[in-house]
């Protein structure tokens, strides 16, 4: 008895793919890409879907949970403020949001510019790194306060008379640190002044007006 007769090699159900797909005009290569793709294709979608999930749940669990305000009472230009804030928020926020005084600057919201300088107490004062909530109390200058009505305060006069400025950005900070800083045992020296105002940037380099400045408006300051 005569073996049944065997396909030819890759026509048969043992052969090669091609075979099975032949019918429908697809070569092995042409089904094999088309597979590819389209896993390929899947895959993306889930990792987008999975990082926009776990960056959703991270910005959750950042915001944190809501937290009632409560109510302050500031002492702002020898002027008393009540006002609800959340006791996370800086007093900076809370003079240009809640009060309106929007003379103190948010440079970098980290303290390291000083564009954001007020007087507590008459010491110099990074707003943004101090809670609104600790401050009740206690006096609170800004720069909207060193003027007498229409009489600008000696360093105010000084920076003026002295170009203490280009865009005038950083000059509420620097003008309320200066203030602060004639306050202060400091030297006579504009070496003592760099130092004394190196917590103020002016990233216009207005660095040698600026010092003439506190040197002029320090020796006028009463």
């Amino acid at each position: 008895m005569s073996d049944p007769k065997q396909p030819p090699h890759g026509t048969g159900a043992e052969g090669d793919a091609p075979s099975v797909l032949d019918d429908g005009k697809t070569t092995r290569r042409e089904f094999v890409g088309t597979a590819v793709v389209g896993g390929t294709l899947l895959a993306a979608g889930f990792l987008s879907l999975s990082a926009t999930a776990q960056g959703g749940a991270k910005a959750s669990s950042l915001e944190g949970p809501s937290v009632a305000p409560v109510p302050i009472k500031l002492q702002v230009n020898g002027q008393e403020h009540a006002l609800e804030v959340e006791p996370r928020v800086t007093l900076l926020d809370a003079l240009r949001e809640n009060l309106g005084l929007t003379g103190s600057k948010k440079g970098c919201d980290l303290g390291q510019c000083g564009a954001c300088t007020v007087l507590v107490e008459g010491r110099r004062v990074n707003s943004c790194l101090t809670l609104a909530v600790m401050q009740q109390g206690k006096r609170i200058t800004t720069i909207e306060g060193l003027s007498q009505g229409e009489t600008l305060h000696p360093m105010q006069q000084s920076f003026l008379a002295h170009d203490g400025f280009q865009c005038g950005y950083c000059t509420p900070g620097q003008i309320m640190s200066a203030v602060g800083f004639s306050r202060e045992p400091w030297g006579q020296t504009d070496a003592d002044i760099r130092e004394g105002m190196c917590g103020n940037i002016c990233r216009c380099g207005a660095y040698p007006h600026i010092v003439a400045a506190v040197r002029d408006g320090r020796g006028k300051q009463a």
